[in-house]
């Protein structure tokens, strides 16, 4: 506004001195003259300046390279280990426990005897009373003695086969369709965190418990150095599909709902929003069946921001393990 002022004033002067001279001639015409003169600096002094033009945005982002892994679909249980054949050893006879000829921990033959009992009854002739294995295995424990009464309904023994052993499980009834005889499991134990052992379903119950909506199966493993033992607690995985060498991505980077889902695939420090199709799901990972391919850098971190074909710096993530 001072700026026009100024003008305004230097304007009237000018006009001053020639008004006489030039009015005479026109006084119309000049009049018009400086009304336009002083018109034009007016304008040209209020319009703002040009401004200068921006930067693009560059928008941060943490990325993921795809690669092809192997991935699992499966059900998770815990259960505890049994012996695949146990029996609890009684007496055929009462009497007194006079020797125990195993003890725990022993090896026993099918029909070997564990233990002596002194019938000790009147009028009897004196003779040991054996009381023998029902199985061949190993004795898990003995519950009596020497010195001790027992009766036909007392526990003498537990005697165990421990070549292979079983976990009893109960699967929902949505899933008994996929869960067949011969299917794949995989077992930890807490006394070998380190390994993992396997086993297979040898049994499916052909009855659904009406309560839990469940049916009992039976997974039976192998255990020929007896290192699982009866009672020991078990986690249990059982594998109903399982796809190698595929691409996989992190469950950080999917965006959307089924079945419009979306990732931001990075190229070239450029953001493009591509569709995909999902497959099986394990852990923190998904398996991508259409979409991507092994190579690709997905982001997994800062796509709130993001719009299709937008420009990032790129900080790529370490691969994780699947679990």
């Amino acid at each position: 506004m001072q700026k026009s002022k100024s003008l305004a004033y230097s304007v009237e002067r000018i006009a001053d001195s020639k008004t006489h001279l030039y009015a005479k001639r026109y006084p119309l015409n000049a009049k018009i003259f400086f009304i336009l003169i002083f018109g034009f600096w007016i304008l040209n002094g209020c319009q703002p300046k040009p401004e200068k033009e921006k930067a693009p945005e560059v928008i941060p982002v943490k990325v993921l390279k795809v690669e092809l892994k192997e991935i699992l679909e499966a059900l998770e249980y815990s259960g505890n280990i049994k012996a695949q054949d146990e029996a609890v050893v009684y007496p055929k006879v009462s009497g007194k426990i006079m020797e125990k000829v195993k003890v725990d921990g022993s090896a026993v033959n099918k029909g070997e005897t564990i233990a002596y009992i002194d019938r000790d009854e009147v009028g009897l002739k004196f003779e040991k009373a054996p009381v023998e294995s029902p199985l061949a295995g190993i004795v898990g424990r003995v519950y009596v003695d020497i010195g001790q009464n027992v009766t036909v309904q007392t526990p003498i023994a537990l005697v165990v086969d421990m070549d292979k052993v079983k976990i009893d499980l109960d699967t929902p009834e949505k899933y008994l369709p996929r869960v067949s005889q011969g299917l794949e499991a995989q077992i930890g134990v807490d006394a070998y965190p380190e390994e993992e052992f396997s086993g297979r379903v040898t049994k499916i119950s052909p009855v659904v418990d009406l309560t839990t909506r469940s049916a009992p199966i039976e997974i039976t493993v192998d255990n020929p150095q007896h290192r699982l033992q009866s009672g020991m607690f078990a986690k249990v995985r059982l594998i109903l599909a399982e796809h190698k060498n595929v691409p996989v991505i992190l469950k950080e980077a999917v965006m959307g709902k089924e079945p419009d889902l979306y990732v931001y695939m990075v190229k070239d420090n450029q953001a493009i929003l591509k569709k995909v199709t999902l497959g099986l799901h394990q852990g923190p990972y998904f398996e991508v069946q259409e979409g991507l391919k092994e190579g690709d850098f997905v982001v997994i971190m800062g796509q709130q921001r993001l719009r299709d074909k937008v420009q990032v710096s790129v900080e790529i993530e370490e691969e994780q393990k699947l679990e």
